[in-house]
C-alpha cells in the first residue's frame, strides 16, 4: 500500500464516510473527486473545502493549497485501493452475490436473514458498480459480524476487478441468463463474466453457495474446495413452491423447524433466492424461527416483485430491469396466476446488441400463447417487430393510456428495462 493511501487511511479512521457527489457532502466527510463522461469531479475540489470536507482526493492540478488536499494518479484508483484497505481490517465472511437476474432481492434477503443474528453491512440499492462497490466497502464499520456484497457487471473481467478489493470469503452465482449479451458477447461470455467470482473463490480456498438445480452452475463451480449445495432436491436445503398465486409461498423440504414460508414476493421464480436466504442463514447457524421470521416481513418496494394494490385493481411491478431470461420468467408466471382480466404491460429489453430483435420476437411469440385482457409493448426493439398489439413509444404515452381506460378488478403486469421508466405507467 502506498504511503498517501496510508495517511488517507488515517483520516479516513477519524472521518469514516466518503462521498463522490458536493450535493450530498456534509461536513467532515471525505470527497473523492471522481471523472465521468459527463462530469469532473476535481471541478468541485474547492467547493468539497467550502462544505469542510475532512479530506478532498483529486487527480488533477486544482492550484489550491490546503492540507486537507490529496493529490493522487488516479482517484477512482485510490478509493478501491483505500477500500481494499478497509476490508483487509476486517476477519469475518464477506459474501459476494452476483448472477444475471435476483441479484438485488436476493441480496435484501440475505442480509435481512443474517441481521436477525448478526451486526451485518451490506450494498445499498443497487451500488453494486466500480463505485458502488467500494463505497459499500467504506461503508462497513468496526463492529460488523458480517458483509454482503452485491456486485454488478455487464462486461468481462468486470467481477474479477471487483474481487481484487472486496476479497470475498463466500459468494453465489444467482444464475447466468441472457443479460447484457451486447457486453459479454454472449450467453457463453455471460457464464465466463460471472463465473469470475467462482475463479477467485477456487483460488482462495473460498466457500460458494450453488445452487444445484442448475447444471451449469455446478459445471462452473468444479473444482471449488468448499461448496454448499442447495435446491429443489439435494443440498444442505432443499424446498419448493407450495403455491404463487399471487404471493409465493415455499415449503421447505429438508429439516427446518416451521416449513411453510409464506414471502410477500410476487412470481415462483423467487423460490431460488429464498432457498438461498435460507441456505446462508443455516449456513451461518441462524435460528430457524429468525430465517423464517425474516424473510416473510421481507417486503420488496423497489420495483421488483412488488405487489401494489390500488383501487380495485392489483398490480404487480417488477420494472427494475429486464432480459430475455427474466422476462420469459414473469410473463410465464403471470400467465397462471389466477386472475379474471389480466393486462401485460411490456417494456423493451436493452444491451442484447444483434440479437436484440430475435429476442423480443420470442417475447412476442411467447405472449400470444396466452389470452389477455389487452397487452402493451413500450419502446425498445417492439418498434421494429410487427405484432397485433398496441405499441407506445414510451412510458409517458403508455401511462395516458393506461388512464383512459379506468381498470376495475383487473390485474396488472408492468414490466421493462431500466432506461423504459415502465414504473411511471402505475404512478399516481
Amino acid at each position: 500500500m502506498s504511503a498517501l493511501i496510508e495517511k488517507l487511511y488515517a483520516v479516513y479512521l477519524k472521518h469514516p464516510t466518503v462521498q463522490t457527489d458536493t450535493r450530498k457532502l456534509q461536513a467532515g466527510e471525505i470527497f473523492f473527486a471522481l471523472k465521468g463522461e459527463n462530469f469532473n469531479g476535481n471541478t468541485f475540489a474547492a467547493k468539497a473545502l467550502e462544505l469542510e470536507a475532512a479530506a478532498v482526493v483529486v487527480d488533477e492540478a486544482v492550484n489550491i493549497k490546503d492540507e486537507r488536499i490529496f493529490k493522487v494518479e488516479n482517484a477512482l484508483e485510490a478509493l478501491q485501493q483505500l477500500a481494499k484497505h478497509h476490508r483487509q481490517q476486517f476477519n469475518i465472511p464477506f459474501i459476494a452475490i452476483t448472477g444475471s437476474n435476483g441479484k438485488t432481492t436476493t441480496k435484501e434477503l440475505v442480509s435481512t436473514v443474517l441481521a436477525t443474528h448478526f451486526k451485518t453491512y451490506t450494498t445499498k440499492g443497487n451500488l453494486n458498480n466500480h463505485i458502488g462497490v467500494p463505497l459499500t466497502l467504506l461503508s462497513i464499520q468496526q463492529d460488523a459480524e458480517m458483509a454482503v456484497i452485491e456486485m454488478g457487471a455487464n462486461h468481462q473481467k468486470e467481477i474479477e476487478s471487483y474481487c481484487t478489493y472486496t476479497l470475498p470469503t463466500h459468494g453465489l452465482i444467482t444464475n447466468c441468463g441472457k443479460a447484457h449479451l451486447e457486453g459479454f458477447g454472449g450467453v457463453e461470455g455471460v457464464k465466463k463474466g460471472k463465473g469470475e467470482l467462482y475463479d477467485f473463490l477456487r483460488i482462495n480456498d473460498g466457500t460458494a453457495f450453488v445452487y444445484w438445480d442448475f447444471d451449469y452452475l455446478q459445471t462452473m463451480s468444479a473444482g471449488i474446495k468448499n461448496i454448499v449445495k442447495y435446491g429443489s432436491k439435494e443440498g444442505l436445503v432443499t424446498g419448493r413452491v407450495k403455491t404463487s398465486n399471487p404471493f409465493l409461498s415455499v415449503e421447505i423440504t429438508s429439516e427446518f423447524s416451521s416449513p411453510i414460508i409464506q414471502t410477500q414476493l410476487v412470481g415462483d421464480y423467487n423460490l431460488s433466492n429464498i432457498l438461498t436466504a435460507v441456505t446462508i442463514g443455516k449456513y451461518f447457524n441462524v435460528p430457524d424461527e429468525k430465517i423464517k421470521t425474516a424473510i416473510e416481513s421481507y417486503s420488496p418496494s423497489n420495483s421488483r416483485s412488488q405487489l401494489i394494490k390500488k383501487d380495485s385493481n392489483q398490480i404487480i411491478l417488477d420494472a427494475y430491469n429486464a432480459n430475455p431470461t427474466s422476462m420469459k420468467a414473469v410473463i410465464e408466471n403471470f400467465a397462471n396466476i389466477e386472475a379474471e382480466q389480466k393486462v401485460l404491460m411490456i417494456g423493451g429489453m436493452m444491451e442484447l446488441g444483434e440479437e436484440s430483435i430475435e429476442e423480443h420476437q420470442k417475447i412476442i411469440n411467447l405472449i400470444q400463447q396466452y389470452s389477455w385482457k389487452n397487452v402493451v409493448l413500450v419502446g425498445g426493439d417492439f418498434k421494429n417487430i410487427t405484432t397485433p398489439f398496441l405499441f407506445f413509444n414510451n412510458s409517458i404515452e403508455a401511462k395516458a393510456w393506461f388512464q383512459e381506460q379506468q381498470f376495475s378488478n383487473t390485474t396488472i403486469l408492468v414490466k421493462g428495462s431500466r432506461s423504459t421508466v415502465m414504473e411511471r405507467v402505475v404512478e399516481d
